[in-house]
């Protein structure tokens, strides 16, 4: 006690403080590797602070490479999935946790076994899908599949169950429809949920590579893991624009954590109704 009123922050902090600079060393690394030149990343023992910046890997991202359409079309993929998840699996975690209707478990636990199998068995059937609907090569063959997340159903309804029923009940005898509730009562206390299903949605669909590299073909729809992989040659590698491009690419998941990072942790931490 004596400690925490000489501090101005909590102690806590004391040993916190090395380890998130620890997890910061990456992205620092990766941000100052790209203002190096191919001989500065090269050499060994590996120089921490360079003598000179280059901006060569920051001109070949922003000037030379389709980097720009490459990030409007991963905004385009992410934003979209993060949507019609936070909508589609809000619907489907309330109807499994509060409307009883038959075989509602058995669908239920049949949605949760799709969560081990693994894509591998999964993808050609998706890719002969996504080619009979003609949407291969488009966009839409990265967000069709992830309209929905079986992982997103589970986490809502999880989270619904625990909604005290006696505030849904009250809206109910004053006149509010099943809909209604879900709208004006569940969504508003599932806030948390909601942020945290966002964020998980978000990294994984930010960062997706294994299906864009099957399903995409053109360069003007690759997205940017897709397009990174296009400075690194079979013989060479351009590594001041891969970092570069890794460094733009990471800052939109930076910036969407720290946005939802109080309800991140509130979804965690705390019960949906206080007091």
């Amino acid at each position: 006690m004596s400690l925490r009123r000489r501090l101005p922050f909590s102690p806590w902090h004391l040993a916190l403080a090395p380890i998130a600079i620890l997890f910061a060393l990456p992205f620092a690394w990766m941000v100052i590797s790209s203002l190096m030149s191919t001989a500065q990343i090269n050499r060994f023992p590996p120089t921490i602070i360079p003598g000179s910046l280059h901006l060569e890997g920051w001109e070949t991202v922003l000037g030379g490479a389709e980097f720009p359409r490459w990030f409007l079309n991963s905004t385009i993929v992410a934003v979209v999935t993060v949507i019609s998840n936070l909508i589609f699996c809000s619907m489907a975690g309330y109807a499994f946790a509060r409307l009883k209707f038959r075989g509602s478990t058995a669908i239920f636990l049949l949605i949760l076994a799709t969560l081990i199998i693994p894509f591998q068995i999964t993808m050609i059937p998706t890719f002969i899908v996504m080619h009979d609907l003609h949407l291969s090569d488009t966009l839409g063959a990265l967000i069709v599949p992830n309209l929905v997340t079986p992982f997103g159903v589970f986490l809502m309804r999880q989270f619904f169950l625990n909604l005290p029923i006696e505030v849904e009940e009250a809206a109910r005898i004053d006149g509010c429809s099943r809909f209604g509730v879900l709208l004006h009562v569940a969504t508003p206390l599932a806030k948390p949920a909601l942020a945290t299903l966002a964020a998980l949605t978000f990294l994984v669909s930010w960062n997706e590579l294994f299906w864009p590299l099957i399903v995409i073909n053109t360069d003007s729809t690759f997205t940017l893991p897709v397009g990174l992989t296009t400075f690194q040659g079979a013989h060479s590698i351009d590594w001041p624009a891969v970092m570069a491009g890794n460094a733009l690419t990471a800052l939109p998941v930076v910036v969407a954590f720290l946005l939802t990072q109080r309800t991140f942790i509130a979804s965690l931490t705390s019960s949906a109704v206080k007091g």
